[in-house]
């Protein structure tokens, strides 16, 4: 007994003097390291992305133990962070420092605000996204199909996590607003079939790759058969169940997060989370108005420039109801789509520098998530090449689709929007994960509106309707920083950010109630769309001032790109730097 205590005094000395040699650089590499397989033990799907077979067939951990579990291990991470002296590390390696430290602060934030109480957020909440999974894994052999159905069989633990989770928010209170659920049990119940091969999970049983032996092919199936039927389909009856019953009832009749317990304080750590900045709700609702004003100046120019003098309001509804204006088929509108894009693919060499290998492609939005989704979405690829990232245009409800927003929803989301940012992250090798795996919203969604208005510069807003459009998006962005801290912190109505959006767009009225829902489920995200673009904006427009006729607009998206998804603060530093060495060239 004696002999192994000092054998494990001997081993804590050994490691502490091995940690005292390193230098403050490997101190931190080893430091993102140990955080990289902490992470891959508990969210398998890092591991995924990247290609690590030992993780394909497992689902990350969703338990309040390990909720708490991560907490703990975030703030050990944390202390030997700030153990590591910042001043004796390259300037690259600090800014990874800062940003692991912003990463880290957040998430031990997050659990002490309850974040972790609110799963669901209407986007791509969990269960949407595992009905999706066949889409989002790569199944190239038998190992692979293995490694599907193990995922599929962990389904329900999986499932349960998230329930206790919300059972525990409706101990505190720490719940939804009633009013978003009106259609939310629709993305679930499609999912609820009597016959495993009707679900989205037997897909890829249904066609094979050849690397697949055709000996045991039907045992496959059999299993997928067996595996749906008993682990997954029950568990979304479950989940419908509890929502149903338990907690939709629980829910608040108000509106605005801050009237949960702590509220005032969460949506302040929503709004600084996704924003990157350091703004108050009533700065940002005043940014967002100051916005409203301008763009509505740009857009009353193209009303009276088509002849409908300053009639704002009967400019808006000949859009919504001239038949020219929307496709009378899904397939018409995807084509639209598709020439948009691979007419803005033939023009990317004038605005960039560097450039994705990966390809994207397009599709429509599943009809189990179409009718409460958004207009389109990105999602990204494999890291490794193996799956392209795509574009995926909602074509329910066509006449709330126009044609006219056809250009600059695509460049948002695929080029050189979403795609070309995110796969372009993906494949900055010399980074540290941590950095090519953030999650930054206001670069990721501010460089996606910034991106819409790149195409006036290439000629892709020639139409002046299409060019309206364009400005309707941006309005809508702007509408967002008004409306979301309108509800989250001024108190206004849903009728009230209806009507605040309907007078001042030109979105249909089917798009705004969503998104008016949406931003009620989701407080904050909605502001670093347009806090993002307006900063990227503002530092262009400083690096073409200090630059004159030296300023490259290809070298300045670099700049911008070429260091993956950072805070607002690591940009604004990085191009002030880029410029120094420009003036010094």
């Amino acid at each position: 007994m004696k002999l192994n205590t000092l054998s494990k005094l001997l081993l804590l000395f050994s490691i502490i003097l091995f940690v005292g040699c390193q230098s403050a650089e490997d101190q931190l590499q080893q430091l993102f390291d140990d955080h990289h397989d902490y992470r891959v033990e508990v969210s398998p799907n890092i591991a995924v992305d990247e290609d690590d077979d030992e993780a394909a067939g497992k689902l990350a951990r969703t338990d309040l133990e390990w909720i708490e579990d991560f907490y703990e291990k975030n703030k050990e991470f944390y202390e030997r962070l700030l153990g590591i002296q910042r001043e004796n590390l390259s300037e690259e390696s600090q800014l990874n420092y800062d940003i692991f430290e912003i990463q880290l602060r957040n998430s031990i934030r997050a659990f002490e605000l309850n974040d972790h109480l609110l799963p669901l957020n209407g986007w791509w909440d969990y269960h949407a996204t595992f009905a999706d999974v066949a889409n989002r894994v790569t199944l190239r052999d038998l190992d692979d199909y293995k490694n599907y159905l193990s995922r599929l069989t962990g389904f329900p633990e999986y499932n349960a996590g998230y329930i206790d989770r919300m059972r525990k928010g409706i101990e505190l209170g720490f719940v939804r607003p009633k009013i978003v659920f009106d259609d939310y049990l629709d993305s679930i119940s499609p999912h609820i079939k009597d016959d495993p091969e009707e679900t989205n999970w037997f897909e890829p049983f249904t066609d094979f790759p050849s690397s697949v032996e055709e000996a045991v092919r039907d045992s496959l199936k059999d299993e997928a058969r067996r595996i749906i039927s008993d682990y997954v389909v029950p568990e979304y009856n479950r989940l419908y169940n509890f929502l149903s019953d338990e907690y939709i009832p629980a829910s608040t009749e108000t509106l605005g997060i801050t009237e949960v317990p702590g509220g005032e304080e969460y949506y302040q750590y929503l709004i600084e989370l996704h924003t990157t900045l350091e703004r108050t709700a009533a700065e940002i609702h005043q940014t967002g108005l100051e916005e409203v004003e301008r763009i509505r100046e740009e857009m009353m120019e193209i009303v009276e420039e088509t002849g409908f003098g300053d009639d704002f309001d009967g400019f808006v509804e000949f859009l919504r109801t001239d038949p020219q204006f929307y496709a009378e088929t899904p397939e018409e509108l995807l084509r639209e789509s598709a020439y948009v894009l691979k007419k803005m693919d033939g023009k990317l060499p004038e605005l960039f520098k560097t450039l994705p290998r990966l390809p994207y492609g397009i599709f429509e939005i599943p009809d189990y998530l179409a009718p409460r989704t958004a207009t389109a979405y990105y999602s990204r690829g494999a890291a490794d090449g193996t799956r392209a990232g795509f574009y995926a245009v909602n074509t329910y409800d066509l006449p709330s689709r126009p044609l006219y927003e056809v250009v600059a929803l695509s460049l948002h989301e695929a080029v050189p929007g979403h795609h070309l940012q995110i796969a372009l992250a993906q494949e900055l090798e010399d980074l540290p994960r941590i950095r090519r795996n953030a999650s930054f919203t206001a670069y990721t969604e501010g460089w996606a509106l910034y991106s819409e208005r790149l195409g006036l510069e290439v000629g892709m807003y020639d139409d002046p309707y299409d060019n309206f459009g364009r400005l309707s998006y941006e309005m809508w962005r702007a509408l967002r920083l008004a409306v979301d801290t309108g509800i989250h912190a001024k108190g206004w109505s849903r009728d009230e950010a209806i009507d605040f959006m309907a007078s001042n767009s030109a979105l249909s009225l089917h798009n705004i109630r969503s998104e008016v829902n949406r931003y009620i489920f989701w407080p904050g995200q909605a502001l670093a769309y347009k806090m993002g673009e307006i900063k990227i904006r503002e530092l262009r427009e400083m690096a073409e001032q200090e630059l004159g006729d030296d300023f490259d607009l290809r070298k300045f998206h670099d700049v911008i790109l070429l260091s993956g998804p950072v805070p607002l603060s690591v940009v604004e530093s990085n191009v002030e730097s880029w410029i120094t060495e420009m003036k010094e060239e």
